[in-house]
């Protein structure tokens, strides 16, 4: 399966993205967290195209897309999920799937908000959408930070920009780390450690917390709109904890959530058990769209 590497302008800034599979197909958005890009979905990338038309873009800031200064682009998450709206608007993809995990979690509730009728299907892959996901001993010193952002706050979360704490949130939790491919957080580490850069992901620490007031509005777009959902968690990550896949169930019709013997970024541990349960789940959910799918035909087809 061929995957392509391409950039495009958005916005008057430089956007790099993946794409695979047949354009014709249903598309799958898949949207990155923090301190990676589209690089985490590598290996993801080529198993779902066999069936779909798969997207993943770098957020503004990461990755190789444009990485401007504080002083000429505001670094929130209402402008990341501006960038996003516009790309896919640009590359002409109007319905589609999203598959979120850390960052991209708040930057696709947005879109769903913003735009119900174009998301067919929510992936959460330890992508937070509820306060009881938050492991408080990670969150305390970015919500201390948001509070009051300043020289005391600020230097107690410069460590978190640093290869040791970026090699930490790829290997913590993980049964066997040496899993985990060093190229991860090395990649990472040296595109967040661009000059400037670090000021763009304080800035959007300390942003964080919008996301958390935007949660009521996007409980309610679950009830509402029944769009289906699977959470698919590592069980074992120190960030948002598997609480956050169970507290799926309050809203959303009938949740498919797997907790899993992983961490933060379950990809690099346990693909071959993540990208069936994908698969699997995103096939039910467009043959059961289709006129005359149902799910119960389509799970005898699968």
């Amino acid at each position: 399966m061929s995957v392509h590497h391409r950039f495009i302008d958005v916005l008057d800034r430089r956007v790099f993205y993946r794409e695979a599979g047949d354009p014709h197909a249903p598309s799958v958005v898949l949207l990155h967290g923090y301190p990676t890009s589209s690089f985490m979905f590598r290996d993801l990338i080529p198993r779902l195209a066999e069936r779909f038309h798969v997207v993943a873009p770098d957020h503004i800031g990461f990755g190789l897309s444009d990485a401007p200064r504080v002083e000429d682009f505001t670094y929130t998450f209402d402008a990341l999920a501006d960038h996003t709206a516009a790309f896919l608007a640009t590359i002409g993809v109007e319905e589609y799937a999203i598959y979120v995990q850390d960052y991209g979690a708040p930057i696709g509730w947005r879109l769903a908000l913003r735009d119900p009728s174009a998301i067919r299907a929510i992936v959460s892959q330890n992508g937070n959408a509820y306060e009881e996901g938050f492991v408080d001993e990670f969150w305390a010193g970015i919500w201390r930070y948001g509070d009051a952002p300043g020289p005391e706050t600020e230097a107690s979360l410069r460590p978190a920009l640093g290869e040791d704490a970026i090699r930490w949130q790829y290997t913590h939790g993980v049964p066997d780390p040496t899993l985990v491919s060093p190229d991860t957080w090395s990649h990472d580490a040296a595109l967040v450690a661009r000059p400037g850069n670090d000021l763009a992901q304080l800035a959007l620490f300390e942003d964080y917390v919008s996301n958390v007031r935007l949660y009521p509005a996007f409980h309610h777009y679950l009830r509402s709109s029944g769009v289906p959902v699977l959470a698919v968690w590592g069980r074992n990550d120190e960030i948002f904890a598997p609480a956050g896949a169970e507290a799926f169930r309050q809203h959303a019709k009938d949740p498919e959530v797997h907790l899993l013997d992983g961490g933060h970024f379950l990809l690099e541990s346990a693909l071959d058990e993540v990208a069936p349960l994908v698969l699997d789940f995103l096939s039910r959910q467009e043959a059961a769209a289709r006129p005359g799918g149902s799910q119960s035909h389509v799970a005898s087809a699968t």
